[in-house]
């Protein structure tokens, strides 16, 4: 089913009676199309589902949906699970869950709760263009340092350097961990990939603005998209613009098509780059992942790369990954396994 961007007020809440806790749905008529659906959620403390080598267990997303428009986004699918599709309305329609400070405070509070690491930035950017208007992460961070507990943020949005102060300030209480993705740096290509997000010299300003408040920033170098940016000269020239921001590691991960994004990248790639579509109907024959072939070229390619610029990090695409990026060189999110029988890319 499809929502379409103008629906608002009594017309969308009737139409959302699957969305649970919806308190209102708000065009936003400063962001072209996108509808913000207001809800009241119960829990926001979510746990990793399954065994995973992830180097956390809770993940907290206070948005569903992302404006940054990302084609290739991993998470796309998962708008589904709401009756939304997993392409436009994936931009467009962003469930904003008003409450997550408050709820989420009350769950750190809990005598059971361990203080384990939480990560933010697993599912859907928690900087993104509704959080200028919400302004929810403040209230998340603090909760986080009020009960001691542990927490990581991965991000495309320059909307953090506003909480510069706050994460500084609450980094001699707890563990803060700091990641901005930047997967490019041609500007044209960013713009038709990545619409909704700030330009890769943005996010290189903000690396050099979180190391400036004196944390600690890596960058995570994904998707590496093949034919498109994964020349051994764009690796460089990236890996050199990001040690030169200050970055104190990198990792870098091949793209992985998962249902839902498989066919929304794909048309994006029949319409932008028709003569690649059989190289990446080769590639991802067996699945959501780059053939083991291409991985081991990709990482062998790289290696040397970060070594030259003093990033460490390390490769996923070195072998089949079993997660997702996350903030932090190597940390990762789980996956769940590709769907069965054969995906078309197209």
């Amino acid at each position: 089913m499809r929502w379409e961007s103008q629906r608002a007020g009594a017309e969308a809440q009737q139409a959302l009676i699957g969305l649970d806790g919806l308190v209102r749905s708000v065009p936003a008529p400063e962001f072209a199309g996108l509808t913000f659906h207001e809800v009241r959620a119960r829990s926001v403390l979510n746990r990793v589902p399954g065994r995973s080598r992830v180097p956390f267990r809770w993940t907290v997303n206070p948005y569903r949906g992302c404006s940054h428009a990302c084609t290739y986004c991993f998470a796309r699918n998962t708008h589904t699970y709401l009756d939304f599709d997993a392409g436009r309305d994936f931009d467009t329609q962003v469930v904003v869950k008003i409450n997550a400070p408050e709820v989420l405070a009350a769950q750190l509070r809990r005598p059971g709760w361990t203080r384990e690491h939480v990560a933010m930035g697993t599912n859907t950017d928690p900087y993104q263009r509704a959080e200028g208007r919400y302004r929810l992460m403040p209230g998340i961070i603090r909760a986080f340092a009020g009960s001691g507990t542990p927490f990581s943020v991965l991000t495309k949005g320059t909307t953090l350097a506003r909480d510069l102060p706050l994460l500084r300030s609450v980094s001699v209480e707890v563990d803060v961990g700091l990641g901005v993705s930047i997967a490019l740096l041609d500007r044209a290509l960013q713009h038709r990939l990545e619409p909704g997000t700030p330009s890769p010299k943005a996010r290189l300003e903000l690396v050099r603005r979180i190391r400036d408040a004196g944390l600690d920033c890596s960058v995570m170098v994904a998707p590496v998209l093949p034919g498109l940016t994964d020349s051994t000269g764009q690796l460089d020239e990236l890996l050199a613009a990001i040690a030169a921001a200050g970055a104190t590691g990198a990792t870098v991960l091949a793209l992985h098509l998962r249902p839902g994004t498989r066919e929304w990248y794909g048309r994006w790639l029949a319409r932008e780059y028709p003569e690649l579509v059989p190289r990446y109907r080769e590639l991802y024959a067996g699945g959501s992942y780059a053939g083991g072939r291409y991985r081991r070229t990709l990482a062998a390619r790289v290696a040397p790369l970060l070594r030259r610029h003093g990033l460490g990090g390390h490769t996923g695409s070195a072998h089949r990954p079993s997660a997702e990026p996350s903030a932090g060189a190597g940390a990762a999110v789980p996956v769940p396994p590709p769907a069965a029988g054969q995906l078309t890319l197209l």
